[in-house]
């Protein structure tokens, strides 16, 4: 039985201004830094499963968190450009309510259902982000072992599109169903090891409120 645990990164100061990320190079706030400590010392407690190595997105939030994470759980950790949020390409920076307001056309949040497939100019769409983020999915099981417990590092994106993959929902459901809170995870169980039969355990599990 392979565990894989998703775990969003810690917060930025861009997520308490409700302004798009994306790929910009955005570091932790104070909060966050905070957060993904407790959580290192959540999964190094004799009563949790510590995880025998990390993979993570390679964005500068993703980053921190892992490197934060690893002062106390000191595992392999390899950076993949396919655990990486969407590309919001112009849109970058932007806040929620500008977009809401200059480019409804384009969609996001709850107005993602029926944009799934746009694509803002210089990024991708989230049809592309879901392509990349199940490749990414499809390699990181093929290279799991058997009773292996792997975190991936990444954001609430990847996350949702995994999730909804396991579920077997449409992508625009999934992109509008629950979103994880900063420094949460996603407990997935895989059988064998392949993505046949994977299980969702549990979902938006907070460690550094219990670390």
């Amino acid at each position: 039985m392979t565990t894989v645990m998703l775990l969003r990164h810690g917060e930025t100061t861009w997520n308490l201004d409700g302004r798009l990320q994306g790929w910009a190079p955005v570091r932790l706030n104070d909060q966050g830094r905070e957060q993904a400590t407790a959580t290192g010392a959540y999964f190094s407690r004799a009563d949790t499963a510590t995880p025998d190595r990390v993979v993570s997105s390679d964005l500068s939030r993703t980053k921190e968190t892992t490197e934060l994470l690893r002062s106390t759980i000191d595992v392999p950790v390899r950076f993949e450009t396919a655990w990486r949020e969407r590309d919001l390409g112009v849109y970058q920076g932007l806040s929620l309510s500008t977009v809401a307001d200059r480019f409804p056309a384009f969609g996001l949040g709850t107005q993602a259902a029926h944009a799934s497939d746009r694509t803002p100019e210089g990024g991708e769409s989230f049809v592309h982000l879901q392509d990349r983020v199940l490749t990414g999915w499809e390699e990181l099981l093929e290279a799991s072992e058997s009773d292996e417990c792997v975190l991936v590092v990444t954001h609430g994106g990847p996350i949702q599109v995994v999730l909804g993959h396991i579920r077997d929902v449409p992508l625009e459901q999934a992109l509008i169903d629950e979103a994880p809170i900063n420094c949460s995870f996603a407990e997935i169980t895989v059988p064998d090891g392949t993505d046949t039969d994977p299980s969702v355990v549990r979902t938006n599990v907070v460690p550094w409120t219990d670390a």
